[in-house]
């Protein structure tokens, strides 16, 4: 993820700043508002930016004075004309107010973006995590 310059990976540095921000309107406003999120927390599905923005604002309001980091790795880009395919590994970990790490953990993120008279913007999103057979658990560390 060293191209700034790219609008697209340039997307995943806004969504780094405003999760750690906890800004829930600069998070939003990087959604389509016809927006479809296969997450991997609670809900099936999310449609639409209404849904996306409660549950958004709900993880942002859980976290109290704690930040959540965010970090990509491995992030590789498809476009053709007006569509585009990111995908990537995420690590998100979440830190105390003193800077201590008080948890993390490491998906897989897949986000196809449209681009439009207000540039690129996620139509659908998707993470996932592999599914240790023997447990049936999530494995959350890569």
């Amino acid at each position: 993820m060293d191209k700034p310059d790219d609008p697209i990976l340039h997307i995943l540095h806004e969504y780094k700043s405003a999760v750690f921000a906890k800004d829930v309107d600069a998070f939003v406003a990087l959604y389509d508002p016809d927006v479809l999120v296969f997450d991997m927390w609670g809900a099936w599905t999310y449609r639409g930016i209404a849904s996306w923005r409660e549950m958004v604002a709900g993880w942002f309001g859980s976290l109290g004075t704690d930040r959540v980091v965010v970090d990509f790795s491995e992030a590789q880009t498809i476009v053709a004309q007006n569509l585009a395919v990111v995908h990537a590994f995420v690590s998100f970990k979440a830190v105390a107010a003193d800077g201590e790490t008080l948890r993390s953990m490491d998906n897989r993120l897949t986000v196809t973006l449209k681009q439009g008279g207000d540039g690129w913007r996620i139509v659908h999103q998707h993470s996932s995590s592999p599914i240790d057979p023997a447990t049936t658990k999530a494995i959350f560390k890569r």
